[in-house]
């Protein structure tokens, strides 16, 4: 059995009475009338008051908070363990009395997609589901969700507002619909949307190359990755999206694509997915461009050489061959060389997996900018507000005490309607201070900071020299300088952070492009995905060569005349009012 979090210090007994709540389709019934107008008139507190300050206030008596949850198809939970029965929720109830009941869940991706669906086009939302933007939308617009303008405000503890702060306001704007806040936002580092190149440095060292830099340069590494199959009879020199995953981000869900192609793209300086400006000051979409037709051009012809995965689009998970060890390069998030491939390094602890931009052919580092925010929790409408009440709280204590949990067994993707919440520059910040930490410049007590916004720095600082008994100053850090015996965990997140952040706390990107638009329009909400289908059906279709590149001319033109003209002169409109 694994042990309570050591913050589990509160021992009060349980209340017996158990409150149902709303959007339980098998449930008691709900506990309270819905809330019809937000927060002003929110139906009357299923409890007597609580205990503490409201951000981190217990219940008198326990709530009952029914949810949705996405599930990593590669996470697992020890023997005993479920979704609504791990440390997390352990920790919540004894914490705060607020007990998590998990109607469904989906595993990420198109699954939980359709699920909301679902149950917004049914109006069976759980009380806490955590979405894309595009749900998030759609739910507001049809007048299911929660007005949590005030509750927010009087509960969200001062670090939430201040990682919101942190975007400047956009925060703010991005979780409200019509001047009203319908969502707690997932706030991620600002890189968090940004794909570079991790690549099997020691399959890069047996061969005597260098680290290509441009899309060249990893074509010829691909070429000799492909003749030597250092990954054994099923090398895979370059990986490729996952089934139902876009081979690259776009403006409604703007997180990297593991084993997508954002970077490739990006060192061609074309932006498909995003609403950018043209060489005519106009507004285009990005998939329309000429560079981006030349990026196609060199992905197809890197398939039919056999440098990329030729299962691309089709394997359930693309993490499966990387983490077997058949993989040479792929592109993803700063997290995934970490969090991410666990079972890489498991499996062969001297995989070392580094990761670097790529650049164009003028050495430039391009890329497309993420949001914001990535990720909505969003609240029925129907919820009693201490369901409200109760993933705000939630929000605050995932924030707060993320850095005492263990994550070695129960991933963090398990705490109940989690939404990332940081700093938007703390991969960057992070990165710098364990290094004054490695070099002596700093000691760790000097980040034992009450609540700060970077909420694991002090933790990763105090792990980060028992974690790198090999760390020399100056030398780029191996997989060989990490200690992942003691704690996997903690070897996870040090790798992720000193070597996925690596690249953007030491180099200045060169061009950042921001979508003119993260939402829909008003015909996107009928047009979009049926546009959207065609587009990723040509894209799959060329790369693995089941239509020539004249299918690209064929889709612009289709996608102009069934609603994307129409589409783009809505966005140039909100473009012109900035």
């Amino acid at each position: 059995m694994k042990k309570s979090v050591s913050i589990l210090l509160l021992a009060a007994a349980m209340a017996a009475s158990v409150f149902a709540g709303c959007g339980n389709q098998g449930g008691a019934g709900a506990a309270s009338t819905g809330n019809s107008g937000g927060a002003g008139t929110a139906a009357e507190s299923t409890t007597v008051g609580g205990t503490g300050d409201k951000p981190f206030m217990k219940f008198n008596e326990v709530v009952e908070v029914h949810t949705g949850q996405w599930i990593n198809p590669t996470d697992t939970l020890p023997e005993g363990k479920s979704v609504d029965n791990n440390q997390y929720t352990d920790y919540l109830l004894e914490n705060y009395n607020i007990k998590i009941v998990c109607d469904w869940s989906a595993a990420s991706g198109s699954d939980f997609d359709q699920k909301v669906s679902l149950c917004i086009a049914s109006d069976t939302l759980p009380d806490g589901v955590s979405v894309s933007r595009q749900y998030m939308l759609r739910a507001a617009k049809s007048d299911m969700l929660y007005d949590i303008t005030d509750l927010f405000q009087e509960y969200a503890s001062d670090q939430v507002k201040e990682a919101m702060n942190s975007t400047g306001g956009r925060a703010y704007t991005d979780a409200s619909y019509q001047g009203k806040q319908v969502a707690l936002p997932g706030i991620d580092v600002q890189v968090g949307g940004i794909s570079n190149m991790n690549i099997r440095q020691d399959w890069l060292d047996q061969l005597g190359l260098e680290v290509p830099k441009t899309v060249d340069e990893l074509e010829t590494v691909a070429a000799a990755f492909a003749q030597a199959k250092l990954g054994g009879p099923d090398t895979i020199p370059i990986a490729g999206p996952s089934k139902n995953a876009t081979g690259y981000g776009n403006f409604l869900s703007t997180g990297a694509t593991t084993g997508g192609f954002d970077a490739i793209f990006s060192a061609h300086d074309a932006y498909p997915g995003y609403w950018i400006t043209g060489d005519d000051g106009k507004v285009i979409y990005g998939t329309l461009t000429d560079n981006t037709k030349a990026a196609l051009l060199k992905l197809a012809d890197w398939y039919q050489k056999g440098y990329i995965d030729p299962e691309m689009g089709t394997r359930d998970s693309n993490l499966e061959p990387i983490n077997a060890g058949s993989v040479g390069v792929y592109m993803g998030a700063w997290w995934v060389v970490g969090y991410g491939t666990g079972d890489a390094y498991r499996n062969n602890p001297e995989a070392n997996w580094q990761t670097y931009p790529l650049y164009t052919d003028d050495g430039k580092w391009n890329s497309h900018m993420p949001s914001a925010t990535n990720g909505y929790t969003i609240m029925n409408k129907k919820c009693g507000e201490d369901q409200v009440k109760a993933m705000i709280i939630m929000s605050n204590a995932l924030l707060r005490d993320e850095k005492y949990f263990d994550v070695s067994e129960e991933p963090l993707d398990f705490y109940p309607i989690r939404n990332l919440m940081a700093a938007a520059d703390e991969c960057e910040y992070t990165y710098h201070e364990m290094v004054k930490v490695l070099d002596g410049d700093a000691q760790v007590e000097d980040y034992n900071v009450e609540d700060s916004v970077y909420k694991l720095l002090y933790s990763d600082v105090g792990m980060v020299k028992d974690g790198i008994p090999g760390y020399s100053k100056g030398a780029q850090l191996s997989v060989s300088d990490f200690d992942m015996q003691t704690n996997f965990g903690n070897f996870q997140r040090l790798y992720s952070l000193m070597v996925g952040c690596r690249p953007f706390a030491t180099v200045t990107m060169d061009k950042a492009v921001y979508s003119e638009t993260y939402s829909m329009t008003a015909t996107m909400e009928t047009k979009w995905a049926n546009l959207k289908t065609k587009e990723d059906e040509m894209i799959l279709k060329i790369i693995t060569g089941k239509s020539d590149i004249s299918a690209f001319d064929a889709f612009v033109q289709e996608w102009l005349a069934e609603g994307g003209a129409d589409i783009t002169a809505e966005v140039q409109e909100l473009a012109d009012m900035q």
